[in-house]
């Protein structure tokens, strides 16, 4: 009885410290921004997570590297300036 009882006891145990490391590595990985995720190389592993899982973050993150590629308009040689401010000119876009 007492083996079983040892053995039990570690048991539960090991549970309980991979639960909190499990729930230490989620919490952790929720407080993080979006935009700090995919900074470093551990972002593109927790991309192919979110593709599956959570496709509206994939999404979206494909859609925030499609917007950072784009390039604004430049504006013809013979067209007026938007907006002049004290010698600044501002474009609108």
């Amino acid at each position: 009885m007492g083996d079983v009882l040892g053995y039990l006891v570690t048991v539960a145990i090991l549970l309980l410290i991979a639960t909190a490391v499990v729930a230490g590595v989620v919490i952790a990985y929720a407080k993080v921004p979006i935009e700090k995720k995919y900074e470093n190389a551990g972002g593109g592993f927790g991309g192919a997570f979110d593709a599956i899982w959570m496709p509206s973050a994939h999404e979206a993150g494909m859609e925030r590297d499609r917007q950072t590629k784009r390039t604004a308009p430049a504006p013809s040689p013979g067209d007026p300036p938007d907006t002049i401010d004290q010698g600044r000119i501002t474009l609108d876009l």
